[in-house]
């Protein structure tokens, strides 16, 4: 090699070489700068190297070993340091070993500039060789971090939805998620279309675009949002996102503490089940908590309605929708009859008629409060049953 003297003589001197080399890169790119990030000495044991490698390879040859660049490439990955810095830094130490194989080579008369122009070409062209090296290795190294951050974020979430977390370890869940330590918080169940199915697509990036930090869990048949409401306006713009996604979604009360969680998880998957029609929407646990209890309790909410309701579902079809619906329009009008009659297009007097033949058939009077909230009970419980 035309230039194996000048390789050996500076692979005599290698540790001062990769002490220049350290304090170059430290000196030109911001992100070496931090000790805490990228202590001293780490970076002049991977200066030593790289130069190592290139220096021996000019001494004797062969075909070119990138292994040390592949330990820089990984290493700056686990670091933190973006890749952009890794290679300008790269660059920078491979122009300074440049640079002092050219004083050096100019001592020696029996290397010409031609021979220097040649190997210079050389040179370079392993530089980038092993500039290559660095970033196939620091890509191969993020991509596996992000995947391990990934699969021990989806089991933290996980943990915290089902109640494993501590208090103990409370904060630093909320930490690794980052979420703020105290709430509060609420969570959203969606209903998915498939297995696997996001059906709040957008709606993770559009909650950080409104400084709402959130975090998710995909299950086979639905997809959980655990989500930070800082503000008082928070709950508002979270809703409107979620209804943006065009899915079914349950909404629970919000709570202040991660520990919390799986009941609130519970609340919001009975106002999902509780949520009306086969359509795109989202219901609110605190809209109508009753209707929520209802659905929470299928098999009790079914006797309750044969209990307080089952002389007028006995009732022939036409006859038997017609009390039902004057009474949900009498509830939704909070008792009032004249208020039912309007929303029904009828006179309030037969409104009062209908009210009276279903207090007939029951046996119960919709002036007694008790009565009147077994009567809500049990229509809430024909709605989701659909016996109407």
């Amino acid at each position: 090699m035309i230039l194996s003297g000048v390789a050996a003589t500076l692979l005599a001197g290698l540790p001062e070489l990769g002490e220049r080399m350290a304090l170059r890169i430290r000196a030109d790119v911001e992100a070496y700068r931090d000790e805490s990030l990228i202590p001293l000495d780490s970076l002049r044991r991977s200066c030593t190297a790289n130069a190592d490698l290139i220096l021996g390879h000019l001494l004797l040859g062969g075909p070119p070993d990138a292994s040390s660049a592949r330990e820089t490439g990984r290493l700056r990955a686990e670091q933190g340091v973006p890749l952009a810095d890794t290679l300008h830094a790269y660059r920078i130490g491979s122009q300074l070993l440049w640079t002092e194989i050219l004083a050096e080579a100019r001592t020696r008369p029996e290397v010409s500039g031609d021979l220097l122009l040649s190997e210079s070409t050389e040179f370079w062209a392993l530089s980038g060789l092993y500039a290559e090296a660095v970033a196939v290795a620091y890509r191969e190294a993020a991509a596996e971090l992000t995947s391990q951050g990934q699969a021990r974020r989806s089991a933290l979430v996980a943990a915290v939805f089902t109640g494993v977390v501590t208090d103990r370890t409370l904060w630093e869940a909320a930490r690794e998620l980052e979420l703020p330590e105290h709430g509060p918080y609420a969570v959203a169940a969606a209903k998915a279309g498939a297995p696997g199915e996001e059906p709040l697509t957008g709606a993770e990036t559009a909650l950080r675009q409104a400084n709402l930090p959130s975090a998710w869990r995909l299950l086979p048949d639905e997809q959980l949002a655990l989500i930070a409401l800082p503000t008082e306006a928070a709950e508002t713009t979270c809703l409107r996102i979620l209804r943006r996604t065009r899915a079914r979604v349950g909404f629970s009360p919000r709570f202040d503490s991660l520990q919390d969680t799986p009941q609130a998880l519970r609340f919001a998957r009975l106002a999902l089940a509780g949520l009306e029609g086969t359509g795109p929407g989202v219901a609110r646990f605190d809209d109508d908590p009753l209707a929520m209890v209802v659905a929470a309790a299928p098999a009790e909410a079914a006797h309750l309605m044969e209990v307080v309701l089952r002389p007028v579902l006995d009732l022939p079809a036409a006859e038997r929708s017609r009390l039902l619906r004057t009474l949900e329009h009498w509830f939704a009008a909070a008792g009032s009859a004249s208020g039912a009659a309007g929303s029904l297009f009828v006179h309030p007097n037969t409104v009062r008629y209908r009210l009276r033949r279903v207090e007939e058939l029951t046996g119960r009077s919709l002036s007694d409060p008790r009565a009147a909230a077994d009567f809500g009970a049990a229509l809430l419980a024909v709605r989701n049953r659909g016996a109407r």
